[in-house]
């Protein structure tokens, strides 16, 4: 091979990249090959020359505890004469000896920087400078400050490019989903450096692999209606589109970062609609089969997963699944089974790359339907019934899932309750000890220690939600919990952050967000924890409970009495989204209790008239005195009450059906069962519950 010549070299478009031991390489073994400078110079070619400036520990902070301008890269880099110039410094400024001292010099000792730069190189450079990689929770450091001052450095580098006018890459996003690529949760291994190295290539190059469009965007898919829509995908930066839907016409241009997005003014329910997206450069993407409609999200664990062939007399609706063609199917299938197996190399790879579901959008027939969730479907077909409009739903179920593997990094991050479930999940006992156990068997045989798995906190989230967050729903439908029974003071915390993660990732901090109440089962911490739903609902606003202790099975977690559940949650979103007056709205709730002239009495909202399902006298309503032991009690039904003889004896407490497997019997005139329930009695007056 022969030997280029200095002035070739010299031709060569030149890069510099200025950092700290991310840049340097530092963990990887050959850095001189794999670190991310390495990486990009084979990304980018022989018409590049990239060099690594790179300085372990080194800090952004001239009065740091080690200035990147007083270390030898910082000449050396200099000399170098770039023509490009890619800065990703911050990381160690996360350190208490820095940024909580010197925090207000960050941004002009930023911006001197990349003056040192334009000033001494004759080229004129292009400088970019980078938003950081991620630091996780292992670090040590991560709860006392670091967390906290990592954002905040965030922002400035933002305002450092706004100010000095350069380019931002955004190191962040790709790889904050990828914790498993962090072997000391700061220092990505080569897997990571390549990512780094292809962000680094698109946005320097404006390559972005051309025209796509957001994965949730397909043929046979529905969209909301009644609200604008927000479409929106990558192209090479600079690439100017137009979009045309259902009569509408919008033109955009990609920017720096490849990212384009445009919003239809809202169209009314019906189709079916074209998608096509064209650009400057003759790529196009026509989208065909596109309705406007209701879009519910239907996702939780095992008994949403539930399959429609599975629950009792469903042999009917699938057989009709093809007379509903406006009802769309979007099924989020599952890579692998969380079975008691272990999983191969494959697998293990693909679930640590977050490429765990898969799907289409697809119409509604016998073959799809039969294996969609039973709740969804049956929930779907009667909204598409009564309201005669499309809908489409999504599913997103994975068996044996706790709540907090649908929870964002951030949400879980910054939660002051939550931040600890995501250190050491598989050994700490915030996670059910039974999901611990099948996520060890699963990846078993995995080589990297950090391996990921379906319910690891933020899991679902990151290789399931990303897929179709941004769209506009009309709200969720919700049946998980099984898997944080075991904890119903941390399912508190855990589910109220899950509505607000939710809630952010579809735009809509108001989304109606209905859950299933667990339903009856020989387990005792059960009671319990439904009691912690109930309150739930009660105090997280634009939330609903579907009662279900009366379908349970004594012996299986996963009854079959499922198209019943889904006509509950239909008939809760057809009442209170859609204003439909001749439909059941929950079953009986308490509204107030009081103690009145040797009577307790238990006043029901949702209840014109109480009365046991099966006609015989109400079970499992128990009393409690101050000794705080419950004994069974007789009761009388009247109207929206239920009165309570106290036969003179102080009264403290009143729990209905507080039994693991309850065979309560208090339903209201629509046939709607009351939650099992424990309150506390007042003296004298009257109290109102949560």
């Amino acid at each position: 091979m022969a030997i280029s010549s200095k002035d070739d070299v010299q031709k060569k478009i030149k890069v510099a990249c200025v950092g700290n031991s991310v840049t340097r390489g530092y963990l990887l073994s050959n850095p001189e090959q794999d670190s991310y400078p390495s990486q990009l110079q084979n990304l980018l070619g022989d018409a590049y020359d990239v060099q690594n400036f790179g300085h372990s520990g080194a800090t952004l902070l001239t009065k740091g505890h080690r200035p990147y301008m007083e270390i030898p890269e910082y000449p050396e880099a200099l000399k170098f004469d770039a023509d490009i110039i890619i800065i990703h410094l911050g990381l160690n400024d996360t350190d208490p000896r820095n940024w909580p001292n010197y925090r207000d010099e960050f941004v002009p000792d930023y911006m001197a920087l990349i003056d040192s730069f334009r000033t001494h190189n004759f080229s004129n450079p292009q400088v970019f400078v980078c938003k950081m990689t991620p630091i996780f929770n292992a670090h040590p450091r991560f709860k006392s400050g670091t967390r906290d001052w990592f954002w905040q450095i965030q922002e400035a580098i933002e305002q450092v490019a706004k100010n000095s006018k350069t380019g931002l890459i955004d190191l962040h996003p790709a790889l904050y989903g990828r914790p498993d690529l962090f072997p000391d949760a700061l220092h990505p291994n080569v897997e990571g450096a390549g990512i780094l190295a292809q962000t680094v290539y698109e946005n320097i190059t404006g390559n972005f692999g051309g025209l796509s469009l957001a994965p949730v965007f397909m043929n046979h898919m529905v969209l909301q209606q009644k609200q604008p829509i927000p479409v929106w995908g990558k192209a090479n930066s600079g690439t100017k589109l137009t979009l045309t839907f259902a009569g509408q016409k919008r033109t955009c241009t990609a920017n720096e970062h490849g990212k384009w997005s445009v919003t239809f003014d809202a169209v009314a329910a019906g189709g079916p609609y074209e998608l096509k997206v064209t650009s400057d450069s003759e790529e196009s993407i026509t989208l065909n089969d596109i309705l406007v409609g209701e879009v519910w999200v239907c996702a939780g664990q095992s008994n949403m997963e539930f399959q429609m062939q599975q629950a009792n007399d469903a042999s009917t609706l699938i057989d009709n699944a093809a007379d509903f063609a406006n009802l769309r199917l979007f099924k989020l299938k599952s890579l692998a089974r969380t079975d008691n197996k272990n999983w191969d190399s494959t697998t293990l790879v693909k679930v640590n790359q977050l490429d765990f579901f898969d799907g289409n959008w697809e119409r509604s027939n016998p073959g799809d339907a039969a294996t969609f969730s039973a709740i969804g479907y049956t929930f779907g077909r009667e909204l598409n019934e009564k309201l005669d409009v499309p809908v489409g739903l999504i599913q997103l179920s994975v068996g044996g899932a706790p709540a907090e593997a649908f929870t964002d990094r951030k949400t879980l991050e910054f939660d002051l309750y939550m931040v600890d479930v995501l250190n050491n999940w598989k050994h700490n006992d915030f996670i059910q000890g039974w999901c611990r156990e099948r996520a060890a068997t699963n990846i078993a045989l995995a080589v990297n220690k950090l391996q990921r798995h379906p319910y690891e906190p933020a899991y679902i989230y990151e290789a399931g939600m990303s897929l179709v967050q941004g769209i506009p729903v009309a709200g969720v439908i919700w049946y998980q919990g099984e898997s944080n029974a075991h904890n119903a003071e941390h399912f508190r915390h855990a589910f109220s952050a899950l509505v607000k993660s939710w809630r952010s990732a579809f735009n809509d901090a108001e989304m109606p967000f209905y859950f299933a109440q667990l339903s009856s089962i020989n387990r005792p911490s059960w009671p319990y924890f439904r009691e912690t739903q109930r309150e739930l609902a009660l105090s997280i606003p634009n939330t609903a409970m579907v009662v279900t202790s009366d379908l349970g099975d004594s012996l299986d977690v996963h009854p079959k009495q499922k198209i019943e559940v889904g006509e509950r949650f239909a008939n809760l979103a057809l009442s209170r989204n859609y204003g439909m007056q001749d439909v059941p709205d929950g079953g009986p709730q308490i509204s107030t209790i009081t103690q009145e002239n040797g009577k307790v009495i238990l006043a029901f909202s949702h209840a014109a008239q109480l009365k046991t399902s099966d006609g015989e006298a109400l079970r499992e309503l128990e009393v409690a005195g101050a000794d705080g032991l419950f004994h069974p009690v007789v009761a009388t039904l009247k109207d929206n009450k239920i009165i309570i003889d106290s036969k003179d004896k102080t009264i403290k407490q009143v729990r209905y059906g507080w039994k693991p497997f309850s065979r309560g019997n208090l339903v209201n005139e629509n046939g709607w069962p009351a939650s099992t329930f424990c309150i506390e009695c007042p003296d004298s007056c009257p109290a109102k519950t949560k």
